[in-house]
């Protein structure tokens, strides 16, 4: 069986290591600048597309997929809409991506493109999802929260502008979707939805393209108690994509 190499790029919900690199981005984790402050989504996206190059640089001839998570999804997706980077990749595993993400209240998204311009390091507390529950496993939830690399803040008006933003991108283009992908949700989750991402997987021009909904499930699949399980169907779809003749 050939050794895939399996890319997690950092969301807002996620920081993690991998491959001995250490990635931190733009809201979380140990990097420069204001956390929870991310100017544009288009600059994550960029930054996937050269960590992806210099991946596949470092590991010459193994496959390689690429992973996100929430707005990491969004990020993802995206980045596979870039053909130098859909060729580069098996496929991409999106877990509860951002897609058709909708404002607290509509005026904020009225007023949201303005005043991301005008004060985008405001935070706005009504967008603070803190007290919505992402995990049935209260452990998960006390690790994750109590994470000093964790942000854990109200949202920035500039970063849930470009979340909206790119949602909106990307729900408009579903069919122009060709990146083999396997979408993974949680028909309970709160922060996400799920729909969308059944909508996605109805759309897109994909040929090679998989979803599973867990019943009762919240947001942070890998933080589930069933995280085990959720990570051994995304290991058995990675292998079964390797072994598909095109």
């Amino acid at each position: 069986m050939k050794k895939a190499v399996l890319y997690l790029i950092l969301t807002v919900d996620l920081h993690l290591l991998w491959l001995g690199e250490r990635l931190t981005g733009l809201s979380h984790g140990g990097s420069d600048g204001l956390h929870g402050y991310v100017p544009s989504l288009d600059h994550v996206v960029a930054d996937t597309g050269s960590f992806l190059e210099k991946i596949k640089s470092d590991h010459p001839g193994i496959p390689c997929f690429l992973y996100g998570h929430s707005t990491g999804g969004a990020v993802v997706l995206k980045a596979a809409s870039y053909p130098y980077i859909n060729e580069l990749v098996e496929g991409i595993i999106l877990t509860s991506p951002a897609l058709r993400v909708t404002p607290s209240h509509p005026i904020v998204g009225a007023v949201a493109p303005l005043f991301s311009l005008v004060a985008p390091k405001y935070q706005f507390k009504g967008a603070n999802k803190r007290g919505i529950p992402v995990s049935r496993d209260p452990a998960a939830l006390v690790a994750k929260y109590t994470d000093p690399l964790v942000y854990t803040g109200p949202m920035r008006i500039r970063t849930g502008h470009e979340i909206l933003r790119i949602s909106s991108h990307l729900t408009r283009n579903f069919k122009y979707v060709t990146v083999p992908f396997f979408v993974l949700h949680g028909t309970a989750d709160k922060v996400t939805d799920p729909l969308a991402s059944q909508d996605l997987y109805n759309q897109a021009a994909s040929k090679y393209k998989h979803i599973k909904l867990y019943d009762g499930f919240l947001h942070d699949l890998l933080f589930e108690p069933e995280r085990e399980e959720i990570g051994q169907d995304i290991i058995d779809w990675m292998e079964m994509k390797l072994s598909f003749h095109h």
